[in-house]
């Protein structure tokens, strides 16, 4: 990774183009569409909508929380030194991040005071490889649960030793060790409905753990076919997305993952600029106007135009293929909010990450500008197809989140440095932005700071009770808060 901290006079021009692209739109509220339900809580994870990276186990990219609201604002940016992005919050509302220092890429887990943001605790794992360690969950009793390097399952914990300071601890090990080829590695966890941790490899090794009887089951998916992005749960299934298709699997009586649908997408010539892997982007998002759960939705890798593909859950049968990303980039790393019959798609073409994965290859054109964008599509009411409802250009250069308390959809946004221009550089400007889900305008922007001390790499922000939201940027955490 090449140093990008080395920015001799960052401070000052920082302070200039604050000034010069400060919030420019006033406060306002959404109309207040009603999106729900989301999916339901699994009663093995955390609170809904801080439990994952993506929320919820369902990935629904949605909280039940609201967000700062409409008044002043505050911001502050904790340096940890540190990638981070995961950073979510328990029931007793203190945030835990994974993060990976730029320098030595050993995955650590923070536990931040939730008055500040400051580190109150450290725990470094075992260093796997460079998506290892990013995806994680809290279980019901507010642990991380991860997987670190050596293929051990991980339930790190939280205290206050006898001096009153906080510690992190591992409470519980398990050894997937044996389920799991040597140069292979965890990308992405969840549990099911009865507790299980259900895993998979970048290899496109899917397996289960029971930690109350040791048990670990695996099933290997076709050969060449990667899973490069986590996997969501919903108590009809597991769903699964890799290289080349989406899978929605259950489990037979001791454990074994079974496939009950699988669906091939269009991967496309090769990777896309903005993209960490050839193939979609997506991990599979759960969504309906039912149950929360009705359908399973991801975005493929079609060129030159990528499509949100929605399936239904119970029979796999594809609601539609619809073209999203029209006005900006068309291509996406991230996964799509779902809530209700809504989904929304973000763009990440052109994104300057700062490193790729081993063996992502070469991308196809070999760069672009980051021209942002952002699609809301509908499914029909009676199901028998989808509706794209508007088209920006938006650049959003973090996951989204969609508040279902406040109406709005909260992410932050990347300047650039030469207005009109989507062109990327050292010292662009990074804003947090709420926008209005029934018309995709930004409806208020705060100004963050400017150079890749705020680059927030299309991470995930994760909203907190009282409406704090937590960014994770490339060397730490930005914390936002009403005044």
């Amino acid at each position: 990774m090449p140093s990008i901290l080395r920015l001799p006079h960052a401070g000052a021009l920082a302070a200039a183009v604050s000034l010069l692209l400060a919030a420019a739109l006033p406060p306002a509220q959404a109309a207040g569409t009603d999106f729900g339900p989301l999916p339901p809580r699994n009663p093995y994870a955390g609170p809904p909508g801080t439990a994952t990276m993506h929320g919820d186990t369902g990935s629904s990219d949605a909280t039940p929380l609201p967000g700062p609201g409409t008044g002043r604002l505050t911001s502050k940016r904790v340096a940890l030194q540190s990638a981070c992005p995961t950073v979510l919050v328990g029931a007793d509302t203190y945030p835990v991040a994974l993060c990976t220092p730029m320098l030595t890429r050993i995955p650590t887990v923070h536990l931040l005071d939730p008055a500040t943001g400051a580190s109150l605790a450290r725990l470094p794992l075992a260093k796997g490889s460079l998506l290892g360690g990013v995806y994680a969950y809290l279980d019901h009793q507010d642990r991380l649960v991860v997987v670190d390097g050596d293929k051990n399952l991980l339930r790190v914990a939280h205290r206050r030793n006898a001096a009153g300071d906080w510690q992190l601890y591992v409470d519980r090990s398990l050894s997937l060790a044996a389920a799991i080829p040597g140069d292979d590695s965890v990308t992405g966890l969840a549990p099911d409905w009865r507790g299980r941790v259900w895993f998979a490899t970048g290899g496109g090794v899917v397996g289960t753990a029971d930690e109350a009887t040791g048990a670990v089951r695996t099933l290997a998916l076709p050969a060449g076919e990667r899973v490069d992005n986590s996997l969501s749960t919903a108590p009809e299934g597991t769903a699964v997305t890799t290289s080349h298709a989406t899978y929605l699997l259950n489990a037979a009586a001791e454990g074994t993952p079974t496939v009950r649908w699988r669906h091939a997408y269009d991967r496309g010539p090769a990777r896309k600029p903005g993209q960490l892997s050839w193939g979609t982007g997506s991990t599979p998002t759960f969504l309906g106007p039912t149950t929360g759960t009705d359908y399973v939705a991801v975005v493929d890798n079609a060129s030159p135009t990528v499509h949100l593909l929605v399936h239904r859950t119970d029979t796999g049968a594809q609601v539609c293929s619809t073209p999203v990303l029209l006005t900006g980039g068309s291509g996406s790393e991230n996964s799509p909010i779902g809530a209700g019959r809504s989904v929304f798609v973000a763009s990440t073409y052109g994104y300057p990450y700062p490193a790729l994965p081993e063996g992502a290859g070469e991308s196809v054109p070999s760069s672009a500008d980051f021209a942002g964008g952002l699609t809301r599509v509908d499914v029909r009411a009676d199901g028998s197809g989808c509706d794209l409802k508007w088209d920006t250009a938006v650049r959003s250069s973090a996951v989204p989140r969609l508040s279902t308390a406040d109406g709005l959809i909260h992410t932050v946004l990347r300047g650039s440095l030469l207005p009109g221009s989507d062109a990327t550089s050292l010292l662009d400007p990074y804003s947090y932005a709420q926008i209005d889900p029934e018309t995709g305008s930004v409806v208020r922007r705060q100004h963050l700071g400017a150079s890749s001390l705020y680059d927030t790499l299309q991470m995930v922000g994760s909203i907190a009770p009282g409406g704090v939201v937590y960014q994770g940027t490339i060397t730490g955490v930005v914390r936002i808060a009403a005044e």
